[in-house]
């Protein structure tokens, strides 16, 4: 009997070390198990999508599958103590899925952004980030930033599969949180800039700019000062408050003075609620799907600052690997430059941070200021173009820039340039977008509590001042009587602003989100232009910000020797704007632009969420022959605008929306009542063309005039 216990515990005391040994031991396991196939079967699937949709949406869902695999392979080992070779095959197929694509279809030199915050990534001293680069550049540098992941992983397979390694379950543990590690690192970091896949219009683009006559001298064409602001509100230029009796504790005095000796549109619309896509049709003449710019851009830069996070968004966000607006697209800058002006743009961009986006590779000479909004980080001031060549830029100021300096060091910039343009006998369109008053709202130490409204109208009184000065210095020159000037806001406001008592802020597709103030004076316009010396200097009618570019076109007498106002409507391509002559040279208060052939859309996030349009009494009494006690403000036409669906701007109701919902604007710009029932022929006619344009659009996104390109 005790033999037996001695026996049965030396037996015992084997099978313990046996086993000890056993789960000291790394197995690597080539098996056919249902979850590593599997995983490595999906990763096979990515690469391929990442090869055949060449998105880099699917990088996104790459990399993140790295991070699971990886996460499963750290787990294999710590828990099961093996290293289970299909996992490492997913692993690897969706790395160098990622690999190739960029090296093939890299929109970059390969380096995928800037490793200094403030150095900047697309310089002169940085020849090797900007640009398209070619195929060995973009191979050395994706190669750089997927690298440390293929080192640990060769290394995890050598350690598991060798024999001769001691220590070899430790070594493999730690090898494989490191894989994790860079993994994670590998999402902050990942090259995300491919080529755009959208219809290329740039054989359009070039002919329609090379057969512009540049005639800016000879024609007598004017200047144009163009002022975009940052969110700001309808009633925040003292102009609208005062029309509307309603009492702002600043003045904007200089802002005024544009409407004040020019004329003042009471319904101008910015296309959309928020900064990109509104500049993209301030500059284009199009909205903003066309070319896949429906929402805010975020730096593209890749540095492990957590904002900088963010720019993973703008694949999401924008679709087909877009970054900002298109190469292939015509800006206004283009249009002016070909016709000999001197160009220039001056701080907010907000249309792209490389490449083909960058603003000297869209139409303008020189560029200071900003690529990103003031609130995103780092945050810094850039000098492109001029001596440094299109595409190129230096850092002006870093990333530690006293942001309550901005206004003044933007306002010096286009001061400088402006005089140098003028003292050299040039033509000039200057582009002056302002960040302010976008949060976070900054002024300078001198206009801190000079307004009596907080910040925000220290900021714009500030502003205004600088403004100011620029006019002298115009006035000064001789130029401002020959300048056309427009002033301007991107979108409404958003924490603080007025719009007085229009409905909604940035962001929505109500009044309050997109209707403007706009002013435009032209002291020297023709006796043709009306408005400009009417006695009422307020056009009713309404209009939009794509139209801007139509109508300076025909304003600065651009041509190709047979057209004024030629446009690349006349080559290749639909521009969503019209015209604002007919409103600039009517007496009558009958003319109105925007009918059911031109609406004035509302779009958020590639959605038409309202449009609207105008209708003459005689077609309304026609439709509803009841409207005939309807206001009309004096004028010949009514305008209403139908939501499809919006969300109700009363967050204690946020679960309620505004749906099949008809607003007439004429007599009620607030949007407080919903005249579907009453007016149902004018809400069934928006909706059917809601629709209609809703499938227009899903079948020429791009707007195309493919007999061009047949």
């Amino acid at each position: 009997m005790a033999y037996g216990q001695i026996s049965a515990t030396a037996d015992g005391e084997d099978i313990m070390e046996k086993d000890n040994a056993r789960r000291k031991t790394l197995v690597f396991d080539g098996s056919k198990k249902k979850a590593p196939m599997l995983t490595a079967l999906a990763g096979i699937l990515i690469m391929l999508a990442q090869w055949i949709a060449g998105l880099n949406t699917v990088t996104l869902v790459g990399v993140v599958y790295m991070c699971v695999t990886a996460a499963l392979i750290l787990l294999s080992v710590l828990i099961k103590k093996r290293v289970y070779v299909w996992y490492m095959i997913g692993y690897m197929c969706v790395s160098f899925g990622i690999f190739t694509f960029y090296v093939i279809a890299g929109a970059d030199a390969g380096w995928g952004g800037f490793l200094s915050a403030d150095a900047g990534f697309a310089s002169a001293d940085h020849a090797l980030w900007q640009g398209e680069g070619s195929a060995l550049t973009r191979f050395a540098g994706n190669a750089l930033i997927l690298s440390p992941t293929f080192v640990l992983l060769v290394a995890i397979y050598a350690v598991a599969a060798s024999k001769k390694v001691t220590a070899k379950y430790a070594v493999t543990s730690a090898l494989s949180v490191l894989l994790t590690g860079a993994t994670v690192i590998l999402v902050f970091t990942v090259n995300l800039r491919a080529k755009p896949r959208m219809f290329d219009m740039s054989a359009g683009e070039e002919e329609y700019l090379s057969t512009i006559k540049r005639n800016a001298k000879e024609s007598n064409s004017p200047n144009v000062l163009f002022i975009l602001m940052d969110d700001m509100g309808w009633a925040d230029a003292s102009y609208n408050a005062r029309r509307a009796n309603l009492s702002i504790p600043y003045s904007t005095p200089n802002i005024d003075s544009v409407a004040e000796n020019g004329v003042s549109f009471d319904n101008f619309y910015s296309n959309y609620s928020v900064c990109s896509p509104s500049r993209f049709s301030a500059l284009t003449g199009r909205y903003p799907y066309r070319g896949s710019a429906d929402n805010v851009l975020y730096p593209t830069v890749n540095t492990l600052s957590p904002f900088n996070a963010t720019r993973v968004f703008d694949p999401i966000e924008m679709g087909n690997n877009c970054d900002g607006m298109l190469g292939d697209e015509v800006t206004m800058a283009e249009m002016f430059s070909a016709a000999g002006y001197a160009t220039g743009a001056f701080g907010k961009w907000h249309l792209g941070d490389y490449g083909e986006y960058l603003p000297t590779n869209q139409g303008f000479d020189y560029f200071y200021g900003s690529h990103h909004i003031n609130d995103n980080i780092p945050y810094y001031h850039v000098r492109e173009g001029g001596d440094l060549g299109q595409g190129n830029y230096e850092v002006a100021v870093g990333a530690d820039i006293d942001q309550g300096e901005n206004t003044k060091l933007i306002h010096d910039e286009i001061y400088s340039w402006l005089e140098q343009t003028i003292d050299g006998g040039d033509k000039f369109f200057a582009y002056y977008a302002s960040p302010r008053p976008h949060a976070p709202v900054h002024a300078g130490k001198d206009f801190i509590g000079s307004s009596g409204a907080g910040i925000y109208g220290d900021c714009l009184t500030e502003f205004d001042h600088y403004l100011g000065l620029l006019f002298d210095m115009l006035e000064e020159k001789g130029v401002l009587d020959d300048t056309i000037i427009i002033f301007t806001s991107d979108n409404g406001p958003a924490l603080q602003g007025s719009a007085g008592s229009l409905r909604g802020g940035k962001y929505t597709a109500y009044e309050a989100g997109q209707k403007m103030p706009f002013f435009m004076r032209w002291d020297n316009a023709p006796e043709e232009y009306s408005a400009f010396y009417a006695e009422d200097n307020a056009v009713c009618a309404p209009a939009a910000m794509a139209d801007l570019f139509p109508t300076l076109a025909y304003m600065c007498n651009i041509t190709n020797g047979q057209k004024r106002g030629y446009t690349p409507a006349d080559v290749d391509r639909q521009l969503d704007g019209v015209s604002c002559v007919p409103l600039l040279t009517d007496d009558t208060g009958t003319v109105f632009i925007h009918g059911k052939e031109s609406p004035i859309l509302h779009m958020k996030r590639e959605k038409i969420v309202a449009l609207q349009y105008g209708v003459s009494r005689e077609k309304l009494l026609e439709l509803v022959p009841e409207a005939e006690n309807l206001p009309q403000g004096g004028y010949a036409y009514s305008t209403w605008k139908y939501f499809g669906s919006a969300p109700n701007d009363n967050p204690a109701f946020f679960n309620l929306t505004r749906k099949d919902w008809l607003i007439c604007l004429t007599d009620d710009p607030s949007e407080s009542y919903n005249r579907a029932d009453t007016f149902a022929p004018i809400s069934g006619e928006l909706k059917a063309l809601k629709d209609e344009v809703a499938h227009s659009f899903k079948d020429n996104r791009r707007g195309v005039n493919f007999s061009y390109y047949d």
